[in-house]
């Protein structure tokens, strides 16, 4: 758990230099898009070469999209029935059709510090729509779960391990993640998906993936490879205090709540689902367990850079980064009990 440890230091730095003004009030920005353009383009290539890839299944990289895909569809889901929740609470209107009725019933059952929670809580604009559901489906495997994971499975599972992650962070954090960013960031009219998939196509960890995976066997020299492995320690540092920059924003510790769902979805309810759907194709074992504890893993920091590169709601990203961060060692005692 020394990862978590420190990045918990890491954040909390990156709390101290930004509240008490020691560095620019443009770094966070600054930081955001190096860590885009530079850092994680530098791990995924880094991975993609170290990586055996001779033995890797299909399973492990189709069981990653399939778990995005579903909490892509869970989150989108769980979001609209917050709305329906809140536009009752907030408008007060009497109910004209049946689902609103039902809904009705259920708002008034409910106790007033639950429903001022829930108001908290719901993404009320676009661009905190996008934060809520990038913080919900984006994991931080990349970092956390490949450090973490590799203890509590098996050996002859660790490819499982590195394949999960790198095609998380490429088809999901920076592949679908990029897309659902830049289509909340702009309002309805401005969203062109022909613009998207060619932006898809320039993206910078993708090709990253591409030169690291087929110029594996080309070496390089020496300090080339020392400069690649020193670069990537100081992306994981960089990107928690950037989630520490962020989180000083935080003018209350309730507005902490605007997180709570996102970091349940993520540790919680998606990995549960997942392993549900698992043991009911027949996988079990370290097998169920390692796409399990994968899926399980905090919000990534990937949210929070993109939040950065596309100007949406900063405060979901950090507070879904920090509580699911938190909560870890929790869950992933909760997933080896059940799994």
């Amino acid at each position: 758990m020394l990862i978590i440890l420190q990045s918990i230091l890491w954040a909390i730095f990156g709390t101290i230099l930004y509240r008490e003004k020691i560095v620019d009030e443009n770094l966070p920005r600054l930081l955001g898009r190096t860590l885009y353009w530079v850092g994680v383009p530098l791990q995924i290539f880094f991975l993609a070469r170290k990586s055996n890839f001779d033995r890797i299944v299909w399973l492990p990289p189709l069981m990653t999209i399939a778990v995005i895909l579903i909490g892509l569809v869970l989150t989108i889901f769980v979001v609209e029935i917050l709305k329906q929740f809140i536009f009752a609470i907030v408008t007060k209107l009497i109910p004209q059709n049946h689902i609103e009725g039902i809904l009705w019933s259920v708002r008034s059952s409910i106790p007033l510090s639950t429903r001022q929670f829930l108001d908290r809580a719901t993404p009320d604009n676009r661009k905190s729509i996008g934060s809520f559901i990038l913080a919900s489906i984006l994991g931080n495997t990349g970092f956390i779960g490949l450090a973490l994971v590799p203890s509590f499975i098996d050996s002859s599972y660790w490819s499982w391990i590195v394949l999960y992650g790198l095609t998380h962070n490429v088809l999901g954090s920076y592949g679908l993640g990029v897309l659902i960013a830049d289509r909340y960031s702009h309002s309805e009219k401005k969203n062109n998906w022909g613009n998207q998939l060619q932006g898809l196509l320039f993206l910078p960890s993708l090709w990253a993936f591409a030169y690291g995976y087929f110029g594996r066997n080309i070496p390089l020299p020496s300090i080339v490879e020392t400069i690649i492995s020193k670069g990537v320690l100081f992306v994981v540092p960089g990107a928690f205090i950037l989630i520490g920059m962020q989180l000083s924003k935080l003018q209350q510790w309730q507005n902490l709540s605007s997180g709570i769902i996102p970091a349940m979805l993520k540790t919680l309810i998606i990995p549960g689902l997942a392993g549900l759907i698992l043991t009911l194709l027949g996988l079990n074992g370290d097998a169920r367990l390692v796409l399990v504890l994968m899926s399980s893993m905090p919000t990534a920091f990937a949210s929070i850079i993109l939040t950065e590169e596309y100007d949406l709601d900063r405060l979901i990203a950090a507070s879904s980064i920090l509580l699911s961060t938190l909560a870890l060692p929790i869950v992933i005692f909760i997933w080896l009990a059940i799994f």
